[in-house]
């Protein structure tokens, strides 16, 4: 299974189990200047971003690679939703017909399998940004105890890739979110989607990672990228 069709398949328990990207989605939001009134969206998901601009915007364009996820989104004579993959590298061609006052991402471009291509792809659009990016140390308890490579870049490469084509201000905040029980932090990663579809895990591993799991807490590690002061 892709990326993509994890996200669609918990599309309706989504809301119930992005407590840290709503938390991003707020940070990030802090960083916008003045009322942007032509917004892109990369990675829309189903409006977490929409639901939460508190101004009156006369063109949002949301992109995102999950379907089901799309159908959630507000709709509206303002909103444009859009079925893409920044994947693709033919899929920025078609955002190049529009002027946006604020290019924003929250948590999905850690999913980019050629961040350079899309940090370069979105310098061309010639917007301010506000970007969030989840990073290497997002689960890293749970990465050391099962012994598997985190699938997400390192903050530090990102730093570095930001800055080939962005005059910005980077900054990395650390989360955690604690739970109950074991049980109840494996159904968080099962139902929110994050864990991109990663599989690597036998059934006597994931029992053995379930059992010797030593904290109560997931922890989440988020790069921000800001266009600076224009």
């Amino acid at each position: 299974m892709n990326i993509s069709s994890e996200f669609s398949k918990h599309a309706e328990d989504y809301n119930d189990h992005n407590i840290i990207q709503n938390k991003v989605i707020d940070k990030l939001l802090l960083h916008v200047e003045g009322k942007p009134e032509n917004i892109l969206d990369l990675g829309c998901g189903n409006g977490g971003l929409y639901k939460v601009i508190d101004w009156k915007v006369k063109h949002f364009k949301g992109i995102d690679f999950a379907p089901k996820m799309l159908e959630l989104h507000p709709k509206g004579e303002n909103i444009e939703t859009i079925y893409g993959d920044f994947n693709d590298r033919a899929f920025f061609d078609k955002l190049n017909t529009h002027k946006y006052d604020y290019i924003l991402s929250a948590s999905a471009l850690q999913w980019a399998g050629d961040l350079d291509f899309v940090f370069k792809k979105i310098k061309e659009l010639d917007a301010p940004i506000a970007l969030a990016i989840f990073t290497s140390n997002t689960f890293k308890t749970l990465n050391k105890t099962a012994s598997i490579n985190s699938l997400l870049r390192s903050s530090d490469e990102v730093h570095e890739l930001q800055k080939k084509y962005f005059d910005a201000s980077y900054e990395v905040v650390e989360y955690k979110l604690e739970f109950e029980s074991t049980r109840d932090m494996f159904r968080y990663i099962k139902k929110s989607g994050v864990s991109g579809s990663r599989k690597v895990l036998s059934y006597k591993e994931s029992k053995k990672l379930f059992r010797d799991y030593p904290v109560n807490y997931l922890e989440f590690e988020v790069a921000f990228i800001y266009s600076k002061n224009r």
